[in-house]
């Protein structure tokens, strides 16, 4: 008789950030073998000696009886059928510097990344479909609602995935199913990419605001301004004519980064209307807000079709034009309903 275990997919993370440690916590829930890169090798010895990542959520407690941490990136992802991206989009080129097409032969990449690649403006799925000769049915997402501290305290948690494959997107699916994880499915990939990056600039300008002493009332018409504007940038460069953007990948993961504490955009954007300088904030929190570079990113894509974005012209004043974020706020109240 075969053994059932010899069946379930082996699956890799990389990436060793809170967002990454998350994910492995919620695979441990499934009967597979997990590969786990964590590019120090110092960190390596540690998860392997006392079983928890000492640099983020280390009070998750990893089961190393299935989970392989490893600093051998072509190793870890040889050994894999699926591959979870779970690095900040900003690290994604310099870590795959060495890695050829051939590495990923054969191979299913979901990606967990919150942002677009710095230096070419892609989503993920767009950038291995391009540099290492994936086709679409190999790719997909794996989005929130869903913050990484809440997954540490296993509290009830929504996940959205979607590939261009049906059967790859339940089979993710049911892996991180368990006691505390949902998931549900949909097949708006690069829908979904875009939203996890523009949802990510929105609540940076929530915490600008913040930063600035604006109260709930202005919040509140920031993001259904946000949503807005949200759908007028993926109808234009993602159309989709099934897309709902009531769905919890959309409006539910802006709300939950516009207005959780735990949200590392949120506490970057306040950081900055309180007057720190974008290196100040960077170094005081030791973590990347994926919105910093994401915002860069979508106003040269929108260079193509010359959408009026009031609320990402907003933020990309401020971090990249070094414009006064009290001037900049009057400006955009003007554009508000």
């Amino acid at each position: 008789m075969d053994n059932p275990s010899a069946l379930m997919p082996k699956v890799a993370v990389i990436g060793s950030g809170s967002w990454a440690t998350a994910i492995v916590k919620m695979l441990c829930e499934s009967p597979i073998e997990i590969n786990w890169w964590i590019r120090k090798p110092e960190v390596v010895d540690q998860v392997q000696q006392f079983g928890h990542n000492p640099n983020y959520l280390s009070d998750v407690q990893i089961n190393l009886n299935k989970v392989k941490p490893s600093s051998n990136l072509k190793e870890v992802i040889a050994s894999a059928d699926y591959i979870v991206m779970a690095l900040p989009s900003a690290y994604i080129n310099h870590s795959l510097q060495d890695a050829t097409p051939d590495w990923f032969a054969g191979k299913v990449v979901f990606s967990a990344v919150k942002g677009l690649i710095p230096e070419s403006h892609q989503t993920l799925s767009q950038y291995f479909q391009e540099k290492f000769g994936l086709m679409p049915e190999q790719t997909g997402i794996i989005a929130g609602p869903c913050h990484s501290e809440e997954v540490a305290l296993e509290r009830q948690s929504y996940l959205t995935v979607a590939s261009y494959n049906e059967k790859n997107a339940y089979r993710m699916g049911h892996l991180l199913n368990g006691r505390y994880i949902h998931t549900h499915f949909l097949n708006d990939v690069i829908g979904i990419e875009m939203a996890t990056v523009m949802k990510n600039i929105f609540s940076l300008a929530v915490g600008i605001t913040k930063g600035l002493n604006y109260g709930d009332n202005f919040q509140a018409v920031l993001v259904s301004n946000a949503m807005q504007e949200m759908k007028l940038f993926l109808d234009a460069y993602a159309p989709s004519k099934s897309r709902d953007l009531n769905e919890s990948a959309y409006l539910g993961d802006l709300l939950v980064t516009a207005y959780s504490p735990f949200s590392r955009n949120r506490v970057f954007g306040q950081m900055i209307g309180k007057g720190y300088t974008v290196k100040s904030a960077q170094f005081e929190m030791n973590m990347v807000a994926e919105g910093y570079f994401a915002i860069n990113s979508i106003m040269v894509l929108n260079e193509r079709f010359q959408l009026a974005l009031p609320i990402c012209k907003f933020v990309h004043n401020i971090l990249y034009k070094h414009q006064s974020p009290g001037r900049e706020i009057k400006q955009l109240e003007a554009t508000l309903k």
